[in-house]
């Protein structure tokens, strides 16, 4: 039964349940007061009476972020990537304010505040898990949340993609700049980028045990789609890896670390005097090249691990030459070499 009793000025209602916690509300209107009554007790014999809601005082934001990042993400890809990003946001204010005084309107004012540091894209990334993180409290952890704010905070849109290529001699410039330093990774893993199309990751990944009968193809076990693909090699790629130091065949192509990586590729570039020059603008290039090669859109996807054409897309910054009319200049024989030369054909999904 509801209990409803007069306290002050107002209308005081509880409702006890038996295996159920205690609720409690204030109306001005005895009406009022009976009506809620009534609806809880209905909702109470469905067994559909919501928890207690002071629990939301005393759980912290920064509590329930710090509870994500060591349940949710560290069963992620991306998780090295989201724990940074969440440590840094356990250092604002609103980490520290209980879940039930948070609302939309405080992520709003924290994305105005974010806004004049950081680019669109940035707090997009801030953003994606702490959104996932309510959306988990809600669906799996029971906590009686009414709504995931983060939905109702209007998104700033996201930076243009980078259409950058290399231009006239800047290849030539870096392959320079990368001989010239002591490490002797570099190069290889720049031509291998120009000529595959992989990321930086799966470059850093890759085994010597990867490699196909005499190295016409790698294979990518574990990829950012996390679909396995593998690629032809070109005699230009194939070339790079035979000059790397011969070791066991379950050690690493390239014995480097990411951070170190970062550090001689922002040195190098730095050297051969390029702008605003990106590691990942190497995949674009690989990506526009195989289109400027002839390669159709199917064979081109297998190569580099695109899943959506409308994402391959944005990738391919072809160069029209003034002798290209209606074509790339080449013919179907050296569409198809990439494949030939692996004995390889583009997946069946295409």
């Amino acid at each position: 039964m509801a209990n409803i009793r007069k306290r002050g000025d107002r209308w005081q209602v509880q409702i006890r349940r038996q295996h159920a916690p205690n609720v409690t509300r204030s109306f001005i209107k005895r009406a009022d007061a009976e009506a809620w009554g009534r609806e809880m007790e209905v909702e109470a014999d469905r067994r559909c009476l919501k928890h207690d809601p002071r629990i939301l005082d005393r759980i912290t934001l920064g509590e329930l972020v710090v509870r994500y990042r060591d349940e949710v993400c560290e069963f992620k890809k991306s998780r090295d990537v989201e724990r940074t990003l969440l440590n840094a946001f356990l250092r604002h204010r609103l980490a520290k304010r209980p879940l039930s005084q948070v609302t939309a309107a405080d992520f709003a004012k924290y994305r105005d505040e974010r806004l004049r540091n950081i680019s669109a894209s940035g707090l997009n990334r801030e953003f994606s898990p702490l959104q996932h993180m309510y959306e988990i409290a809600l669906s799996e952890w029971g906590l009686p949340l009414i709504e995931n704010p983060l939905k109702r905070v209007r998104k700033p849109q996201n930076n243009r993609p980078r259409t950058r290529r290399l231009r006239d001699g800047e290849y030539e410039r870096l392959l320079a700049a990368a001989e010239d330093r002591r490490v002797t990774y570099l190069k290889p893993i720049i031509v291998l980028a120009v000529e595959t199309a992989m990321r930086r990751g799966e470059i850093l990944a890759a085994k010597r045990c990867h490699l196909g009968e005499g190295m016409r193809s790698l294979h990518i076990p574990e990829t950012k789609t996390g679909v396995p693909r593998t690629i032809p090699l070109s005699a230009v790629a194939r070339e790079q890896i035979a000059s790397l130091d011969r070791l066991h065949p379950d050690s690493l192509l390239f014995n480097v670390s990411s951070d170190a990586f970062k550090l001689t590729w922002t040195r190098t570039v730095a050297a051969a005097e390029l702008e605003d020059l990106h590691f990942h603008d190497l995949r674009h290039e690989a990506v526009s090249r195989l289109f400027e090669r002839g390669l159709s859109m199917p064979e081109v996807a297998s190569i580099s691990g695109h899943r959506d054409f409308r994402m391959l897309a944005r990738y391919a910054h072809v160069h029209f030459s003034a002798s290209d009319s209606g074509c790339l200049g080449v013919n179907r024989r050296a569409k198809l070499t990439p494949y030939r030369r692996a004995k390889l054909t583009p997946p069946a999904r295409w």
